[in-house]
């Protein structure tokens, strides 16, 4: 199983979009697939379909280990994808995580010798705090969602430089398999300079599958369902499902012959 971690500090930048839809289309094309909500708000888990009621394990119980990560796995209504949950719980652990040993590591442990998934991602909170960082330790590598205006540039640096110190002290095999610019405006100038900027910055890191501003991606939360399943027709489902077959290219060949 290869685990990737979706992680941008700046909020509002389509981070859970991203992680709801891309973990769908991997799931489309054939990869079982595991979505964990690692966020204190929980739309992931939301968006995803499951009801707040029905979220009696958490991945705030694996994270302090009340539970094991196979007690908190729920499957969700699309076929090959499963859901650790979230719910508010969840903030309170990062002062509660402060307390244990390796409490950078509670996630990656929980995570070892996990079987029957060919990916995981995880959907990571707006915030550099413990949670984050259990994301990122555990992580093989971490998908950036990159909204296209001038704030996100220096967001991004900021990301650049926690991944090199996660890289430093809890995970030397810590990478980036790319990343993806969201809330595309063809009609703004300023989405084509910030698009420019950050290609000319980091090359071929950024992907060349954009995600546009779509409306049906903005309501498909509120349905419970990803867009993929909402409206597959629409412009983001489609840029999604081009999104995933370019992940997959990204990937090792073993990973994809698994």
């Amino acid at each position: 199983m290869i685990c990737i971690a979706i992680a941008n500090q700046k909020g509002g930048v389509g981070k859970t979009t991203t992680a709801i839809n891309i973990a769908t289309a991997m799931a489309a094309t054939g990869w079982k697939t595991l979505l964990i909500d690692l966020d204190p708000q929980g739309n992931a888990s939301t968006g995803i379909g499951m009801d707040a009621r029905s979220r009696e394990i958490s991945s705030y119980d694996v994270l302090v280990g009340d539970a094991t990560l196979h007690e908190a796995i729920s499957p969700s209504s699309i076929p090959g994808l499963d859901v650790v949950p979230a719910t508010v719980d969840l903030s309170g652990a990062e002062v509660e995580l402060v307390e244990y040993e390796h409490r950078t590591g509670r996630l990656r442990e929980a995570l070892t010798g996990q079987t029957g998934y060919d990916i995981c991602f995880i959907d990571c909170p707006p915030s550099l705090g413990l949670l984050t960082l259990n994301a990122l330790t555990a992580a093989d590598t971490l998908l950036v969602p990159l909204q296209c205006e001038f704030f996100a540039l220096e967001g991004l640096s900021q990301l650049l430089q926690t991944v090199e110190r996660v890289q430093q002290l809890f995970n030397p095999d810590l990478g980036i398999v790319g990343v993806v610019l969201t809330m595309f405006d063809r009609r703004n100038r300023l989405t084509d300079q910030v698009a420019e900027d950050v290609r000319d910055c980091l090359g071929n890191l950024v992907f060349e599958s954009v995600i546009p501003r779509n409306v049906r991606l903005s309501e498909a939360p509120s349905h419970g369902l990803p867009a993929l399943i909402y409206d597959h027709a629409c412009a983001g489902s489609r840029a999604y499902m081009a999104l995933a077959r370019e992940l997959i290219g990204r990937l090792p060949e073993k990973r994809k012959a698994a």
